[in-house]
């Protein structure tokens, strides 16, 4: 009986502390969650494309969670989900000319080209939000979206752009000053 008691008060005080941690989300506890990765290539890219450090590293934990070899149903590729088409045109603008597929998988590349698209949807629709969906559903539905003047359309999309600007705050708060460099 004292041993039932014993576990049920360490399982209770196990939850209790782990509310408490989810609740107060100490730096250290968010970066246990949210893991940065391949910090320096993501401030490099980020100072270089002027763009938010937290935002590119939001964006790769989203589409990817940092795994390097992602890919998806759509064929989207690496930390950054590019899919090969893209990322020619990308590699064409930024004047690559000996591009492969095999580039995605490749962190440096990878996340030069996406944060070269997302500095480029930034710029083309003027606010992050239409860039971010537009990131995640394409430059056709944002143009369209855009012009008929009713926001995002597909439920996936805004869900998409909602839990990006969550993880933009959380890479903020949980590595501030680190992450700006």
């Amino acid at each position: 009986m004292r041993r039932i008691l014993a576990a049920v008060v360490l399982a209770g005080g196990i939850g209790i502390a782990f509310f408490t941690l989810q609740t107060s989300k100490p730096g250290w506890w968010e970066r246990l969650w949210y893991p940065l990765r391949y910090e320096q290539i993501v401030r490099g890219h980020a100072r270089n494309y002027d763009l938010d450090p937290a935002l590119l590293a939001a964006v790769i934990y989203q589409e990817s969670k940092f795994q390097a070899n992602a890919r998806s149903k759509s064929g989207a590729i690496g930390l950054m989900q590019l899919l090969p088409g893209t990322a020619k045109g990308i590699a064409v603008h930024t004047g690559g000319s000996r591009f492969v597929v095999s580039d995605l998988y490749n962190p440096e590349i990878n996340i030069r080209y996406g944060a070269w698209y997302l500095h480029h949807l930034l710029h083309k629709y003027g606010d992050e939000q239409t860039a971010l969906a537009a990131y995640n559903a394409g430059q056709d539905n944002g143009d369209r979206w855009r012009r008929d003047g009713g926001g995002i359309r597909f439920s996936e999309t805004r869900a998409y752009v909602h839990r990006v600007e969550d993880l933009k705050q959380i890479y903020r708060d949980a590595y501030g000053a680190q992450l700006r460099g």
